[in-house]
């Protein structure tokens, strides 16, 4: 197991969860939380507004890594937070990916072959 790692307990299995995903998952929760109260939403109300339940929306503040990514979206979608959402994974603003691309050493190279002149 990677040291950096973290295993989940769920239902039927065990999975490991690099700790940077659960900072992150935890870090998003946060957020949202304080989205929430700034809008001055109570759990419930926000909960409501996103169609789900309020344990939903408690698991989301907990940044519980398990939570579905469609329950973190909802909530955000709730609070008018999900329009910069288009922007993670743009293949224009990927500069790993782009680089990858333009790399001159990274093209294929055919391989010239004699015409056959076998008639």
């Amino acid at each position: 197991m990677h040291k950096n790692a973290i295993v989940l307990s769920m239902k039927s299995t065990n999975a490991t969860l690099p700790e940077e995903i659960a900072k992150q998952t935890q870090s998003l929760g946060l957020r949202i939380r304080s989205a929430r109260i700034l809008r001055n939403f109570r759990q419930d109300d926000l909960a409501a507004k996103a169609g789900l339940s309020r344990t939903a929306i408690e698991a989301v503040e907990r940044g519980e890594p398990t939570t579905g990514i469609a329950t973190y979206l909802r909530a955000l979608w709730a609070m008018g937070l999900n329009r910069e959402l288009d922007l993670l994974a743009d293949p224009g603003l990927d500069r790993d990916g782009l680089a990858l691309q333009f790399n001159v050493q990274s093209k294929r190279v055919g391989v010239t072959r004699k015409p056959r002149n076998d008639f």
